[in-house]
């Protein structure tokens, strides 16, 4: 059972009303202090949400050449992580920015009122991204796009993987998760995934199992491509 701490109501109070938003566009304040942050035999589910978090997010960094830290602070200030795998995935794509983006975001309904009108070609933003964009798609469709291209394009994990991961319920930090403890392993990211599914392991007890530091994680998967 995961265990996440309170955040302070001063610190989100100030995070809430030191960004003016348009009432519509004011994004939920999120807290991701965790105070279960390594694994515990007699308790290996304990550390999980921080284990899938930190993964997700130490991927990011590396495929993205970001600061962590800074991905975390926009996930406190209320940025999902849905609209941050879109947003950079699109500023790697083309001449905005990331943050000019999630700024165009915050004032339209959807991505595809925000990128449709950049008019980038099918194939620069992927020929799946785009039809999904197109289709006015929300936003997890869409960063589910992103986290599979990446894991494909850094070959770890390939089409099929992919595909039955998905097809099985993976989420983003789920699939990610079990793409960088299989790589470091050798075995199959869907067979990890099951065993953490069925409770016969959890994702703490397979990072130990395959000597991954999660204090050192970023520097784990750098390592991997």
């Amino acid at each position: 059972m995961r265990t996440i701490c309170r955040c302070s109501l001063l610190i989100c109070c100030i995070l809430l009303f030191t960004r003016p938003l348009p009432v519509h566009a004011i994004p939920a304040i999120t807290c991701h202090c965790f105070t279960n942050r390594s694994f515990d035999v007699a308790h290996p589910t304990a550390a999980d949400a921080y284990f899938l978090a930190m993964t997700q997010n130490s991927f990011f960094a590396v495929v993205f050449n970001v600061d962590k830290k800074l991905i975390v602070l926009k996930k406190q200030q209320g940025t999902s992580s849905d609209d941050l795998w879109v947003a950079y995935w699109v500023a790697s794509k083309s001449a905005a920015s990331p943050e000019s983006l999630l700024n165009s975001r915050l004032a339209r309904d959807s991505w595809t009122n925000v990128i449709v009108p950049m008019q980038l070609p099918p194939k620069m933003l992927g020929v799946r991204f785009y039809y999904y964009l197109t289709s006015n798609l929300p936003s997890e469709r869409l960063s589910q796009v992103v986290v599979d291209e990446l894991l494909i394009k850094c070959k770890l994990l390939n089409e099929s993987d992919v595909t039955v991961l998905r097809k099985d319920g993976a989420t983003n930090q789920e699939i990610i998760i079990a793409a960088v403890i299989a790589a470091k392993m050798n075995q199959h990211a869907m067979q990890l995934f099951r065993e953490v599914k069925s409770g016969t392991k959890s994702w703490g007890s397979l990072l130990s199992a395959a000597k991954i530091d999660a204090k050192n994680i970023q520097h784990e998967i750098s390592t991997l491509f």
